[in-house]
């Protein structure tokens, strides 16, 4: 979470509002509904993962064994089964 100075942000009158409030604490302000970003979204992470589990399918569509891939991308037997089965059902 990064800080920002409450002065460079509010217009005067709403600081002065604020102020009577909250003096010298820190203020978590929500955003607003729907406007949330999802996990790793901004980290590129859930690209990343798309992207490694199609590789996944892919390979396993191709004829590689599910113990393989479980041995190639360090991921358990359970794992590979939920990548390559949800795959097939999309």
């Amino acid at each position: 979470m990064k800080y920002v100075k409450a002065g460079t942000v509010f217009p005067d009158k709403l600081l002065k509002e604020i102020q009577k409030y909250v003096q010298g604490e820190l203020v978590y302000i929500p955003n607003p509904n729907g406007i949330r970003k999802k996990w790793g979204e901004r980290s590129g992470s859930r690209e990343s993962l798309k992207h490694r589990n199609k590789i996944i399918y892919d390979s396993f569509k191709s004829g590689t064994s599910i113990d393989k891939l479980s041995d190639e991308f360090y991921l358990s037997l359970d794992s590979i089964k939920k990548i390559v089965y949800k795959k097939a059902e999309a």
